[in-house]
């Protein structure tokens, strides 16, 4: 490809449906009719991300050879001199992908079969069963299992409180990385002096996990041990209650325990890992490679869970995944709805060709979605398959893309949670 150069590099910004606040990065080259697309979504800061590729990574790349990932990658990584970060790490995974996306093409092959060839014939997926009420988590998981998931998270709003990572219910829903999750029952003020954090929705460590331990116990009761499971911390318990809670829900063999503390925090895996043989999953806030490198030399996590669009895209998780598969660590890569489809194709790709892949988050997208995004990967039977296609397999109408431009009210950030003295939870 040395007489093929990058003509130009676009940002698609579209929004089908609440929380779908997708960015895609089209890369443009001199081959009529070749282009690859790729990833770049990041909800909370999307103009950022835009601003970043069209000001500063397209005139860097314009020019250069397509077939040049990795010296474009190394290269684009340190142009700005200070590196790393979700804005510049999201900006490049779009460049990072599209690339690949067209040395599929090239080669007429899979992104996989360029990786090294299928692992596995499909990516098992996990999904989610969450809800406000214990009772409805089970019914939820009885039909996942029905439907043939192998792998199930399990969250449930905890009741005067808020709950991130459960959905329904009454009260109010909040919007964050995972979309609609913060949920606050109903329940009287027991006191005036609370009124102020009640309105902003209040979070309390040991209700939460007195709630979580209980829906635990019951899916374990009721389901039953034919469906691994999976429960997601979401990094908001102080240290040592985490350490705590990672002993108590042993008893329930969880597939994982997922993000249980934050990054900077690491440090206390260590006394998890004394203390408890709970499996252990982190990353999903992870966007420095350095950080997820103790965890792994340490041997203090079972499964990376890192999404490839802050780490920079496949060529950074390949090597993530090589690392782990070294010390014995599966992937678990973060894949949620507020993924475009590009970015979960991408993800499929690695998935299939790596040996230590342990599970995918799942996303479902609407036929709207699927329609804008022609070759979206399809879930079967708790699988996430390939259409086989070159490249990343998959395409985007931009006439339909441009029909649902951003919605951008209310900004790029989304409101805190806090302790019932008013203090803000730090994820």
């Amino acid at each position: 490809m040395s007489n093929v150069k990058i003509r130009d590099v676009r940002v698609i910004l579209t929004e089908p449906e609440p929380g779908s606040r997708f960015t895609v990065v089209k890369i443009e080259t001199t081959e009529p009719g070749l282009y690859g697309i790729g990833c770049a979504s990041l909800r909370t800061r999307p103009q950022a991300v835009k601003v970043a590729i069209e000001q500063y990574l397209r005139p860097f790349l314009i020019g250069k050879d397509p077939d040049d990932i990795e010296d474009i990658w190394q290269s684009a990584y340190v142009s700005s001199y200070w590196r790393s970060g979700p804005i510049l790490n999201n900006a490049l995974s779009g460049i990072d992908e599209a690339l690949w996306d067209i040395k599929g093409k090239v080669a007429g092959l899979p992104v996989y079969s360029l990786l090294g060839g299928k692992a596995r014939e499909a990516a098992a997926v996990y999904a989610h069963a969450s809800a406000s009420t214990p009772e409805e988590v089970e019914d939820q998981a009885h039909a996942f299992v029905e439907e043939g998931y192998h792998y199930v998270r399990i969250q449930v709003a905890t009741p005067g409180f808020a709950t991130y990572g459960a959905s329904g219910g009454e009260g109010r829903d909040r919007d964050p990385q995972d979309g609609p999750k913060w949920v606050t029952t109903k329940a009287e003020p027991a006191d005036d002096r609370f009124a102020y954090a009640q309105r902003t929705g209040v979070y309390e460590p040991k209700p939460y996990m007195r709630s979580a331990i209980a829906l635990m116990d019951r899916i374990r009761s009721n389901v039953g041990w034919k469906v691994e499971l999976i429960h997601d911390v979401h990094e908001r318990l102080p240290t040592i209650l985490a350490v705590d809670f990672a002993k108590e829900v042993e008893q329930f063999k969880l597939f994982y325990l997922e993000d249980l503390l934050p990054p900077q925090e690491i440090g206390w895996y260590e006394r998890v890992r004394e203390q408890t043989t709970t499996p252990l999953a982190i990353g999903e806030i992870f966007n420095n490679p350095l950080e997820v490198v103790p965890l792994l030399t340490g041997r203090l996590i079972d499964f990376v869970r890192t999404r490839l669009s802050p780490i920079g895209g496949i060529t950074p998780a390949r090597k993530y995944a090589a690392m782990a598969e070294l010390m014995g660590i599966r992937t678990a890569f973060q894949g949620p709805s507020n993924v475009s489809p590009v970015g979960q194709a991408a993800h499929l790709n690695v998935d299939l060709a790596i040996s230590n892949f342990g599970v995918q988050e799942e996303a479902i997208y609407s036929d709207k979605i699927k329609e804008i995004f022609p070759g979206a990967p399809e879930i079967q039977d708790g699988f996430m398959w390939s259409n086989g296609e070159p490249g990343l397999g998959i395409d985007i109408n931009e006439e339909l893309a441009a029909k649902y431009p951003h919605n951008n009210e209310g900004g790029g950030h989304f409101d805190n949670v806090r302790r019932a003295d008013g203090t803000v939870v730090r994820p």
